[in-house]
């Protein structure tokens, strides 16, 4: 555990020594979603090969590049592209940007991902807001000694995804007339899709999207009290569900197609989030 937080310093004071300002919002952006990266003003680009203890990116559509800058005047600090588990990487590493950013005395983050929609009322295009997520095929990144610098042994899990930034999130939709929906997000570690089976058990036990990410990085956050919004952009329906089988390429087009109204969604809400 001792090296571990040697690791989250060292990469914390690597990433501190570059930059002027201290970011007030992380993002971390899904696969295909990296336009966003290109709407960061004045932006401070380093690349995961360059930053201690970072993994480079080996998944298409993750650019692997840490990008600081602002956003409508708001201080941030995007992340385009992860870490997966099924990349091969221990729970730790594939949170441990989440550690960094805590270190860095960022409070709030904003996750995004592609999705495949389990619910009938989400299509490829589709956006939804996160209102909590189904973690059972999920490691715990929490499982070890714990990191008392970050949070407690035991962290509630009741209302992960803030209720304020998704009121947030559901008013700048509507300014923009976007419609979006809320749901259940499924994690399934992968990297192959899931079976018909898995994705029947999945929407019996109420998941309404399922993906490959983002439930081990919100699980650190909550770990480390940020206030997290989550989103995602359905790419494809889910297995079973669709006529066509699936396929990282359809995910990868889809979430380029689709990006700009996510993108137009995020700097809306990052314009207006109470930091």
């Amino acid at each position: 555990m001792d090296k571990y937080l040697s690791m989250i310093y060292e990469t914390s004071g690597y990433i501190s020594s570059i930059l002027d300002f201290t970011p007030e919002i992380a993002i971390i952006l899904g696969s295909g979603l990296g336009a966003l990266a290109d709407e960061v003003e004045n932006p401070v680009t380093i690349d995961y090969k360059d930053i201690p203890n970072f993994k480079v990116s080996t998944v298409a559509g993750h650019a692997g590049k840490l990008i600081a800058g602002t956003i409508n005047s708001k201080k941030v600090l995007v992340m385009s592209g992860r870490f997966h588990y099924y990349e091969g990487h221990e729970m730790d590493i594939v949170t441990l940007p989440i550690r960094v950013f805590a270190k860095l005395g960022i409070k709030n983050i904003l996750i995004t991902n592609a999705a495949g929609g389990l619910s009938d009322a989400l299509n490829p295009g589709s956006i939804m807001l996160i209102d909590d997520h189904l973690s059972f095929m999920c490691p715990s990144p929490l499982r070890g000694a714990n990191l008392d610098d970050f949070g407690p042994r035991f962290p509630d899990m009741t209302s992960i995804y803030n209720k304020d930034l998704l009121a947030l999130a559901d008013s700048c939709a509507k300014e923009l007339g976007l419609n979006v929906e809320h749901g259940t997000y499924c994690y399934f570690r992968g990297p192959q899709y899931e079976t018909p089976a898995e994705i029947r058990a999945a929407k019996l036990l109420g998941a309404d999207a399922a993906g490959m990410s983002t439930v081990p990085e919100t699980i650190v956050a909550r770990h480390c009290n940020m206030n997290i919004l989550g989103i995602s952009l359905i790419t494809n329906k889910a297995a079973g569900l669709g006529k066509t089988e699936l396929s990282h390429e359809e995910v990868g087009a889809t979430a380029r197609k689709a990006g700009a109204d996510l993108v137009n969604l995020v700097k809306s809400i990052i314009t207006k989030w109470n930091c």
